[in-house]
């Protein structure tokens, strides 16, 4: 029962800082500072399913790097810069303090304050994720700068983490790497045939735990390593993101032990508590630097403002990289637990200024655009669909036969919009006129411009909230424009008809009519 006890409060807090629109995360490093405050303290069983949690973290991140994404100038320029100024300012700031005699900032030395400054470098993933799922723009350029930079960054971290604590390298070190690349053919094809359901999500620990942790504990490297690089090393299969999804549960579950953990160290002392406050005074500095760094790279100052708002806050990984410094003797307990709260409170301030960003964005739009570059980059430029007449939304198996059957009738005056770059590039290399948007994302429909010529919307992306979307969006530009959707339930039809749609279809039902008229040629006395 003892154990219990701090899971059943990390799920109250949990859920109290979920009602109020912060991560729960917030609620679970409360729940640990709470706990130790009555004289609990972290166990054996939390530690071990807080590496745990860590490791999976490792490994989803490893499945999810795009070297294409990464290798963006506004990535992985903006994001060392970004890690670069903030590590050095926030490791000066805190010599300062230091230096006018502010406990705890008075006992660092050089080396403790640059890692102090870097944990405090990071933004958070969790709160990004989360922030453009609820304001539909996790497609955006904004929201995929934004990620990208993320993924960036917590390559750093890992590299921080192996830096830190090499451990003692065995002879057969040199062997680990080699030996994955040479398991990940194995690897791919048992991924390839395990099913959707547990056995997929045993092979992900398998593979995560016992090949690349395993393989790299056994040779005295870092476990974590092992996980990130057979994620990467696994990244390119068909079946990665779908066993990345089944893991992200399990992965956020273990997850709450390392947010336990942390507050079970100790709570902040008051000196702590003022340098915390002192460091959240940066917050809307860091977010201007990174709007000026997305601006060189000639994004457009919403999309810039936008992406840097989605970053305004310090991070779980800079927790992460903390509790590896504190096990190196780089810090101690104290500054993980100020930390911390500088987290916490972030979280906070972020979740105000990201729920303004609208509001902030109008009233500063002026100045604001003062900061952008000519041209804009290609992707945050106005779309232009020049004299097209009709518009697909959504080009996966339905949107392409809507639109070659259209083409075959009616000849090019047909648009594909889609969210998915991958597809988009392959659809256009096949001949296709298609371009990226998606109609759940508000940026896209900022840039694109509809004229009167429309005459027909398609909306076929196979997610109802996104075809209602497309359609009320559509109906606010062009009023009078014909529409069509597809839908998978009876309800859903009747939603689109009340929402103004001209055509909307059951697809299965549809499927099911076709397959049944076609079956029944088969039998000429039934058919007639």
């Amino acid at each position: 029962m003892e154990e219990a006890a701090p899971l059943i409060v990390a799920f109250v807090l949990g859920f109290g800082a979920k009602g109020i629109g912060l991560p729960p995360l917030v609620g679970y490093l409360a729940a640990g500072f709470g706990l130790y405050a009555f004289g609990f303290e972290s166990t054996e069983t939390i530690e071990w399913i807080a590496d745990l949690g860590v490791l999976l973290l490792l490994f989803g991140i490893g499945l999810k790097l795009r070297p294409r994404t990464l290798a963006r100038p506004e990535v992985w320029v903006t994001t060392t810069a970004f890690a670069a100024i903030g590590t050095v300012a926030f490791a000066l700031l805190l010599l300062g303090l230091g230096a006018l005699g502010v406990p705890l900032a008075a006992e660092l030395d050089l080396k403790s304050a640059a890692v102090a400054g870097f944990a405090f470098s990071f933004c958070s993933t969790v709160f990004a994720v989360k922030a453009l799922e609820r304001t539909n723009e996790t497609a955006s350029l904004a929201g995929r700068v934004a990620v990208g930079v993320l993924v960036l960054q917590d390559v750093f971290a890992v590299a921080f983490l192996v830096a830190v604590e090499p451990g003692g390298m065995s002879g057969w070190a040199i062997l680990a790497l080699p030996a994955l690349i040479a398991l990940r053919p194995l690897l791919g094809w048992l991924l390839a045939r395990s099913d959707h359901g547990e056995l997929l999500v045993l092979f992900g620990f398998a593979a995560a735990l016992g090949v690349g942790a395993g393989i790299f504990e056994l040779a005295g490297i870092k476990p974590d390593l092992g996980a990130l690089l057979i994620g990467i090393l696994l990244a390119g299969n068909a079946r990665s993101p779908e066993m990345a999804d089944r893991l992200l549960g399990f992965k956020d579950l273990f997850l709450v032990a390392f947010f336990l953990s942390i507050g079970l160290g100790g709570t902040p002392s008051p000196a702590g508590l003022a340098i915390g406050a002192i460091v959240l005074l940066a917050v809307p500095v860091r977010s201007f630097v990174l709007f000026v760094l997305f601006t060189r790279f000639r994004l457009r100052a919403r999309t810039a403002l936008f992406a840097s708002l989605t970053l305004s806050t310090f991070s779980e990984f800079g927790l992460i990289a903390a509790s590896a410094a504190l096990a190196a003797d780089l810090l101690d307990q104290a500054w993980l637990s100020t930390i911390a709260v500088v987290v916490a409170a972030s979280f906070v301030s972020a979740s105000a200024a990201n729920a303004a960003r609208y509001r902030l964005y109008r009233r500063w739009s002026s100045r604001l655009a003062g900061f952008e570059l000519e041209p804009p980059m290609p992707e945050d430029a106005i779309i232009d669909i020049a004299d097209r007449q009709i518009l697909v939304f959504g080009m996966g198996r339905v949107g392409i036969g809507a639109y070659d059957e259209i083409v075959e009738r009616a000849g090019p005056v047909v648009m594909g919009v889609d969210r998915d770059g991958d597809r988009v590039e392959k659809l256009r290399g096949q001949g296709r006129n298609v371009i990226r948007g998606d109609a759940l994302d508000r940026d896209f429909w900022e840039r694109i411009r509809l004229h009167p010529g429309v005459e027909l919307v398609v909306a076929a992306t196979g997610n109802h909230q996104a075809n209602l979307e497309c359609i009320k969006r559509v109906r606010e530009f062009l009023p009078s424009v014909r529409i069509a959707s597809i839908a998978t339930y009876a309800d859903d039809v009747q939603e689109l008809k009340d929402a103004g749609v001209d055509v909307a279809r059951n697809l299965y039902q549809e499927a099911g009519q076709a397959l049944a008229d076609d079956a029944l040629t088969v039998l000429p006395e039934l058919g007639e």
